[in-house]
């Protein structure tokens, strides 16, 4: 009886969501497009730049913030679209724990991309030197690390607060996806431009972290950035996501 009036476990839920996430045809077919796109694009810059453990690892950012975000979005917003967000609230009552644990299942597994990357990188080094024979370049920044790990979840944080706040994946995928071209543009239109589009361009005031240097003033800039993409979103997308009848 206590298991019941306390509600479905956090661990439960986070288990439940996981598997609702990569056992859907959708989430099945990124996680493979992204593993192969990680090993094809390490292999290729292998082969073009030479054995650079970090120019490689870097080199699976292409895949990882264009797939990552669309997983977040399908993770919040697949329910929704399929109609069986009645079940699971039928059964967790409580949404907020709920979208916890939607959201929680593509933050880590940007994470486990980001380590991913680095033990495909590791060996393609080593073959690459091996098959050049050249001397690899192990070196690699941790700080540049840290921050690049944490750049990709972030992308995916947006993503998944436009999916909370949109409901509906196309347009949640559109906005994510086009926002660094819409900022690129704004950037075009003259000193404000620029000014607002260093501000509010998460895509540019998180390049200093993912670089691994980062100034008060560049994190001021990526504070500013957060709020506006992930922070207020995420709050509009919870509020109307537990206020929304689901139906």
């Amino acid at each position: 009886m206590s298991a019941v009036t306390g509600g479905v476990p956090f661990g439960r839920l986070v288990a439940v969501e996981t598997r609702k996430l990569f056992d859907t045809r959708s989430g099945m077919t990124l996680a493979a497009i992204l593993v192969a796109l990680t090993v094809a694009a390490v292999a290729a810059r292998g082969a073009v730049a030479g054995p650079s453990l970090e120019k490689l690892v870097g080199t699976a950012g292409i895949g990882f913030g264009t797939l990552l975000p669309v997983l977040g979005i399908l993770s919040v917003t697949g329910e929704w679209s399929h109609r069986t967000v009645l079940t699971t609230f039928a059964l967790e009552p409580r949404r907020v724990r709920v979208l916890a644990a939607k959201c929680l299942p593509p933050l880590v597994t940007a994470v486990v991309a980001a380590v991913f990357a680095m033990l495909v990188a590791v060996p393609v080094t080593a073959l690459t030197a091996g098959v050049r024979d050249v001397p690899a370049d192990w070196s690699v920044s941790p700080a540049a690390l840290l921050g690049w790990t944490a750049g990709n979840v972030l992308v995916v944080a947006m993503g998944l607060a436009l999916g909370m706040l949109l409901l509906n994946a196309p347009a949640a995928i559109v906005v994510c996806l086009s926002a660094s071209i819409l900022w690129s543009a704004v950037a075009r239109l003259g000193s404000f431009g620029e000014t607002l589009a260093g501000w509010l361009d998460l895509g540019s005031t998180s390049a200093p972290l993912m670089a691994g240097a980062m100034t008060g003033g560049e994190a001021a800039r990526l504070a500013v950035s957060v709020l506006c993409w992930i922070v207020l979103p995420a709050a509009g997308g919870v509020a109307r996501a537990v206020r929304r009848e689901a139906a």
